[in-house]
């Protein structure tokens, strides 16, 4: 072993800078500061057995006691590397002790204990407070103290836990933090060292990662006491339950657009009337059917049809391009299409190219008028009811299938949750190839209310947007959190009373408690609910329904809807300890079949409960906890794990403390690669105004680390979305590229028309003056949608939406304007 001084100083270099801080996950709703203090026994049969293990295997009693507590970090952290304060000797000072529990046996990780321990005991005189100082690392990197010596030190500093053993191993005492841990929290914490004390003791040459340190108890509260609550729902279909409706109240007004209203009558009418023509043209049981129109009342009569056929419904976006219609069409075996004449651009060059795919245009089918009477053809609960596409990590779109049993629980979840009834008018806002866009269209049918299908102009222009709510009468809306805020907004500018809405959800984004207090603060007789959940789960699993502004600094996910089971499990599926970060699986009615013809990436993410083998599971990919509420917090994914210098960094983490700084409304980190100059951290946020990027930097240094700490900030206006309302983070990786180009690369403007463009495109896009060129691509530069109709209002219409589409490079969108107006171009 190294014994000079300048060896001591190098292996407590290392400790101290090799990064990561290992944490207790929080588990209270005490707001009191006070110090816990329990203790339980180790049986004397345990005690001796371990006393002669140690012996067996000629290690110190200490070094087996250091491995079970580096076994109970690692659940309670999710990691396999950990940091805790180890006291080396009776009375001393904890040090700093770095423990890896990788795969390996108990008696492999003991060895590896035994190692540090007399590595640490070894080098325990060295001062690594003062070379902490030095290197200019403010807290120790453990908030854990383990003392085997049997002294009892006091919890100072930052330590939120300690650990004592007795010195004859008759007790375990923790003390702890009240506002970190409750009594319970602790008292399983005990149990954990326990559990890992006798697994040590039955077979330490047993892999330590095959087993659980949770009790039968607290497996038992996570796989039963936290799953959604049971509530029987009827065995019919969606439409089925629509067609109740119609016998029930056929004059009532089922959906509306624009000026256009359908009675249950009429649209149940010319549903089974497209429903006959599918089946004339051989549709077949769980054949796939392509719905390609614009989003409005033919769209839906189009869908129920599928359902009555025994069809699935396989949505399409009109405007997609050519390849990606053709990619979705080939994927999911889909051999006809139901089409409107104004949806055929890219259409029609798609099933050219597919032999065998059939079209049929929706009033063609209307006009062979098959009878409106209803077909009743038999749909059961486990048969397939549509394939949403989602993009895929390779690039390779995924199409998951889900059935009408999990879909007819989602909306009645919605139904129950979000209070609709048969007097409610729900506003169905989503493009067709969002999952969420299908419950918004048909969940008023199942309980008699009213859909309104609100265009997309109205929904691209805030103001009109807000009155449409109002004089439609619409009590239930959802939206992504970044176009709520866009509504506050407008509500804020322009007050507007919105007497019928009662309800607003949120989806698809992180809901930062700044919006939610917004909302209660404009809006406080209207429930918020956030929503989570994933298309292969038949859309959302988590409901967490606000009537106040909420507190923790994280909007929880909320607990799980009826009939669905929530887990937070390791990488063998087994439950983490309560608090502790794990993946986030799914089990019961609502998991879908996988995905389409991709049984590589089915067999990844779906495959049979361990725990209850009647049921599926669907691996989420997503990273979360239990809170003591028995809701769900998002943490982020696991996939945005990226390596930086050497770190191994979560972007969510980060990119959560980003959206706890003042200000922020949304926030979202990416990688920039520089080439030869290595990979670094680009932070993109949006606020009302820019923010002092080095108090930010600050902020964000009070609770991460420097490695983690973005090397850029760059302030918008709005985040670029993607179709499906998400946080564009290619465009955002694409253009921290860009920025990271030198300002003088950039052709400046030349003309008068291009300096004014360029002025109003910093304004809308939220960038610094004099950082637009000539040869900018407006959404290149983050534009959306959204953006292009601030521009055009910026510009007194001067130009259009289709404009800005057609000509995005900001000197040709000039040359346009000067084409219309000439004199302009000098002026």
């Amino acid at each position: 072993m190294r014994t000079g001084l300048g060896a001591v100083r190098e292996h407590w270099r290392e400790v101290l800078t090799a990064g990561g801080r290992t944490g207790v996950p929080r588990w209270t709703l005490e707001a009191g500061s006070a110090i816990g203090d329990h203790e339980t026994p180790v049986p004397r049969g345990l005690a001796a057995a371990l006393r002669l293990l140690a012996e067996q295997l000629r290690v110190p009693l200490s070094s087996v006691l250091l491995a079970a507590h580096a076994k109970v970090l690692a659940a309670l952290s999710g990691e396999t590397e950990v940091c805790t304060g180890y006291v080396a000797e009776p009375g001393g000072a904890p040090l700093p002790c770095r423990l890896s529990t990788g795969s390996g046996t108990w008696r492999e990780l003991i060895e590896h204990t035994a190692g540090i321990d007399a590595q640490t005991f070894a080098f325990r005189d060295f001062p690594v407070d003062e070379l902490r100082a030095e290197l200019g690392i403010g807290a120790p990197p453990f908030e854990t103290v383990f003392d085997p010596t049997g002294t009892d030190g006091d919890l100072a500093g930052d330590t939120v836990l300690r650990l004592d053993v007795s010195p004859d191993l008759e007790t375990l005492r923790l003390r702890f933090r009240t506002e970190v841990l409750d009594s319970e929290a602790a008292e399983r914490i005990l149990g954990y060292h326990l559990s890992a004390l006798t697994q040590i003791r039955t077979d330490v040459t047993a892999p330590h990662r095959e087993t659980t340190l949770l009790s039968a108890a607290e497996l038992k509260l996570q796989l039963e006491g936290l799953a959604g609550p049971h509530v029987e729902v009827p065995d019919l279909r969606c439409h089925e339950l629509f067609q109740r409706n119609v016998a029930r109240n056929p004059d009532a007004i089922a959906a509306v657009h624009g000026d256009r209203k359908w009675t249950y009558r009429e649209l149940n009418g010319r549903a089974n009337r497209l429903a006959r023509a599918l089946i004339a043209r051989g549709l077949r049981r769980e054949g796939v059917v392509a719905v390609v129109t614009e989003r409005n009342l033919d769209w839906m009569a189009a869908v129920l049809a599928v359902f009555k056929a025994g069809g699935v419904y396989l949505p399409i976006e009109p405007h997609f391009p050519t390849d990606r219609i053709a990619t979705t069409l080939r994927r999911a075996d889909c051999e006809l299409v139901l089409t409107e004449p104004g949806s055929t651009t890219t259409l029609r060059k798609a099933v050219e190219s597919l032999p065998g795919v059939r079209t049929l245009f929706v009033d063609a089918a209307y006009e062979e008028n098959h009878s409106e009477d209803d077909l009743g053809v038999a749909v059961e609960s486990g048969q397939l009811a549509y394939i949403y596409f989602t993009s895929g990590s390779t690039g390779e779109p995924k199409g998951a299938m889900c059935e009408h049993a999990g879909m007819v629980n989602h909306l009645y979840a919605k139904i129950n949750d979000l209070g609709i009834t048969e007097d409610s008018v729900v506003a169905q806002v989503a493009p067709q190839c969002f999952d969420i866009s299908l419950w918004q269209l048909v969940s008023a049918l199942l309980v008699g209310g009213t859909t309104l299908l609100i265009e997309q102009d109205v929904i691209l222009d805030a103001d009109r947007f807000v009155g449409k709510l109002g004089s439609g009468g619409v009590s239930v809306l959802q939206v992504v959190p970044s176009y709520l805020e866009v509504v506050l907004s407008a509500v804020d500018k322009n007050p507007v009373a919105l007497p019928d809405l009662r309800c607003v959800s949120v989806t698809g984004e992180a809901l930062k408690t700044e919006l939610a207090q917004r909302w209660f603060a404009t809006m406080p007789d209207v429930k918020l609910v956030n929503a989570y959940g994933l298309t292969e789960t038949s859309d959302d699993t988590n409901h967490e329904v606000m009537d106040r502004a909420p507190t923790r600094e994280r909007v929880p996910l909320g607990p799980p809807v009826q009939n669905v089971r929530v887990y937070v499990v390791d990488e063998r599926l087994d439950p983490v300890p309560l608090g502790a970060p794990g993946e986030i699986v799914f089990s019961g009615v609502c998991v879908g079949r996988g995905y389409v013809n991709d049984p590589e990436r089915t067999a990844r993410a779906f495959t049979a409960d361990p725990h209850r083998p009647d049921a599926r599971l669907y691996r989420s990919g997503d990273h979360g906890r239990w809170l003591p509420e028995g809701k769900l917090e998002f943490l982020g994914r696991r996939d945005a794990q990226v390596k930086i210098r050497g770190f191994r960094i979560e972007i969510g983490e980060i990119e959560n403390t980003l959206l706890q700084v003042p200000g922020v409304r949304d926030g979202a980190v990416v990688v920039a690669d520089r080439g030869g100059q290595g990979k670094r951290l680009v932070a993109f946020y949006s606020s009302p105004d820019q923010l002092d990027h080095e108090l930010m930097r600050e902020h964000l240094g009070t609770a991460l680390p420097e490695y983690m700490l973005p090397a850029a900030f760059h302030w918008r206006e709005q985040l670029p979305l993607t179709a499906n309302g998400k946080i564009d983070k290619k465009n955002l990786a694409a253009l921290a590229a860009e920025l990271d180009v030198a300002d003088e690369d950039r052709d400046q403007p030349v003309t008068g028309t291009e300096e004014r463009l360029a002025a109003a495109w910093a304004d809308v896009l939220g960038i610094r003056a004099g950082q637009v060129g000539r040869r900018d691509h407006f959404f290149d530069r983050g534009g959306t949608s959204l953006s292009a109709v601030k521009l055009a209002i910026a510009l007194d219409r001067a130009v259009s939406i289709k404009d800005v589409a057609k000509h995005p490079v900001l000197a040709d969108l000039a040359a346009l304007i000067d084409s219309r107006s000439p004199a302009s171009g000098n002026s």
